[in-house]
């Protein structure tokens, strides 16, 4: 079970979601129970049916940023960037007028230091550092950055969506990338098992008691980065951003004193809960930089119940919830979907486990 190899299963490349749903809560549901491995499909919109009164939901209220710029060089060839730690750069200066930020950066010659790069009238970035593949910009600019992000910032979609010009209306990814609930900007990839819920499934999932509860892990580029070692225990996990608040740590952890299941809505979201748990199950509130890698054998302190999408093969993220449900279980459960032809990764259908 620490084999690379060991996560790997066939998928056909039409079960690759190229866009969203119509409605976002009409994806498919496939239910797993994590001690049995016994399966049932559904709707999403049906997800209230299996949850209990007493349970609590905790999902992550990241919000995706128009991370990708395009533009040329100043010897003008093309050039596209990506930024990679949005928050940290807002941090550092908050009201000036450059923010230096890490970026990945595509372009036919590498930019060497000191370089120009253009992104139109109102932006331009200076190459400080290049560093094991990452690039150190100072983006130069007049006016507030975040602003001229949203006006000329593109969705940073993951690679494996290869959008044709004949894409539906609805297919507007700067809504439908996002949770109906994103409010905490930073993430350059969506949780996506949040993509799924509309306002409408959350009424009714309050309507009969369960309670919602909201933290933020700002999703990196490193959940797209493959794992290059055979023995997955010796990857090393990329660093993301997170928060968590006084009353959603009270709430969370006054839930598991009284044996209510807490249900975690995406990777993202356990993976946070369970770095910023105690060896008790407690979680402690703060904010940090989460990255923990779970793979089979992590023993989990806090949560009860995973709401997942369906993810790549030989991912940390398949590996995550293989170390929930079990790896036997959850690639019979791949194998089922692909066979019932779901629809996979971020614009994909979902699955529950409890």
């Amino acid at each position: 079970m620490y084999a690379l190899s060991d996560y790997d299963y066939d998928l056909p490349d039409e079960l690759i979601a190229q866009t969203p749903v119509a409605g976002r809560d009409q994806s498919r549901l496939l239910c797993v129970n994590r001690e049995t491995g016994e399966m049932a499909h559904g709707s999403f919109s049906a997800i209230v049916n299996h949850l209990n009164a007493t349970d609590l939901l905790v999902v992550n209220n990241t919000r995706v940023i128009p991370a990708r710029l395009r533009g040329q060089k100043d010897t003008g060839g093309k050039v596209e960037a990506l930024l990679l730690d949005y928050t940290k750069g807002l941090e550092e200066s908050p009201d000036s007028d450059t923010f230096i930020c890490q970026c990945l950066v595509k372009a036919s010659k590498r930019p060497r230091e000191g370089a120009l790069l253009n992104f139109g009238p109102k932006l331009q970035a200076q190459v400080i550092s290049f560093t094991d593949g990452i690039f150190t910009l100072r983006f130069l600019f007049s006016g507030k950055f975040d602003s001229l992000l949203t006006e000329i910032g593109e969705m940073p979609l993951p690679p494996y969506i290869r959008r044709t010009v004949d894409a539906p209306s609805f297919c507007d990814d700067s809504e439908a990338y996002q949770t109906v609930y994103a409010s905490r900007k930073g993430a350059v990839a969506a949780p996506t098992a949040g993509l799924h819920f509309s306002n409408a499934v959350l009424d009714r999932i309050r309507a009969k008691g369960v309670e919602i509860v909201e933290i933020t892990l700002h999703v990196g580029y490193g959940t797209f980065l493959p794992v290059r070692v055979r023995d997955i225990r010796n990857h090393r996990m990329h660093r993301e951003r997170y928060i968590i608040s006084p009353d959603a740590a009270d709430a969370i952890n006054g839930a598991k004193r009284k044996e209510r299941r807490i249900i975690a809505v995406g990777t993202t979201s356990i993976r946070t809960l369970e770095h910023a748990s105690d060896p008790s199950g407690r979680v402690m509130p703060g904010t940090g930089d989460a990255d923990l890698f779970i793979y089979p054998g992590y023993r989990f302190k806090t949560v009860d119940g995973l709401v997942t999408n369906f993810h790549l093969p030989r991912s940390t993220l398949l590996m995550l919830v293989s170390a929930f449900a079990g790896r036997s279980r959850v690639l019979a459960a791949y194998r089922a979907a692909v066979d019932q032809k779901y629809r996979f990764f971020s614009y994909g259908d979902a699955m529950l486990i409890l």
